[in-house]
């Protein structure tokens, strides 16, 4: 039966929103008497142990609320097929520092070369540091941005995009904008500028940015000027056969020498 005492302890840990203390102390206790732990030593146990708890819940939300695509982590990126791609700099940009500091990230290369693997990735650790990430592809955004026009909560979508630490933009370059998308496009690139981190991925050097962003090469570099800026630009060579094609061919060749 359970006492008093356990009841009132209940409560008040219920009460103070408490459940990994709550749901331990009793077996933390335990290990305590065998250990010969400290009063000091059994509450630091069971503080951790509720710290840890809601720091990975709270990285769970983060994650959640980014909308990835998928659970694309840089443990899982093949760095063997893209050998001249720089690994040193990605695991340092998977510090997440760049986010602090308010620096932007351009993954430039061909289809199929793993910019998207890498730019989620990179959101994910930058969630995994305690910061608000957000997922978009180039066209998404620029459609929300026309909506949120039309319907005179721009503002309102503004503010938001300024309370996140990292936002991505995804497949840059691959449906060109009319005059008015390119305006949002500058305009949400404007108000990220030393505000909000970028990270982007593209299929064009930036001399054919113009060709997506209506043509207009002065709004281009004045939007490239912004964006560049205490930026990292990692280039991807253009390679005959794409990252996804070398990965599944070598999947597929691990697997059939398993069967032999």
């Amino acid at each position: 039966m359970m006492r008093t005492g356990n009841l009132l302890l209940n409560h008040a840990l219920k009460k103070l929103r408490l459940p990994v203390f709550l749901g331990e102390y009793e077996a933390a206790a335990r290990q305590a008497g065998h250990e010969n732990w400290n009063y000091p030593e059994y509450l630091e146990h069971l503080a951790n142990a509720e710290l840890q708890s809601r720091q990975a819940k709270r990285i769970q939300r983060l994650i959640g609320q980014a909308a990835f695509p998928g659970p694309k982590e840089l443990s899982d990126f093949d760095f063997a097929a893209v050998p001249s791609l720089n690994k040193g700099k990605v695991l340092e940009l998977a510090r997440a520092e760049f986010a602090e500091r308010r620096e932007n990230v351009i993954l430039l290369g061909p289809p199929g070369v793993g910019k998207t693997h890498l730019a989620v990735a990179l959101g994910r650790e930058c969630c995994r540091q305690g910061r608000k990430a957000r997922f978009h592809t180039a066209a998404g955004l620029v459609n929300l941005c026309t909506e949120a026009k039309d319907e005179r909560r721009l503002l309102k979508l503004e503010a938001q995009v300024r309370k996140s630490d990292v936002v991505i933009l995804d497949e840059l370059g691959y449906l060109p904008f009319d005059r008015r998308g390119a305006e949002h496009l500058f305009q949400f690139i404007s108000n990220c500028y030393e505000q909000v981190s970028v990270v982007i991925t593209t299929n064009l050097p930036f001399s054919e940015w113009p060709a997506v962003l209506a043509d207009d090469e002065r709004l281009t570099g004045a939007l490239l000027d912004r964006l560049t800026h205490r930026s990292h630009i990692l280039e991807f060579p253009v390679e005959e056969e794409s990252y996804r094609l070398k990965v599944r061919r070598r999947e597929l060749e691990n697997a059939a020498g398993k069967e032999v």
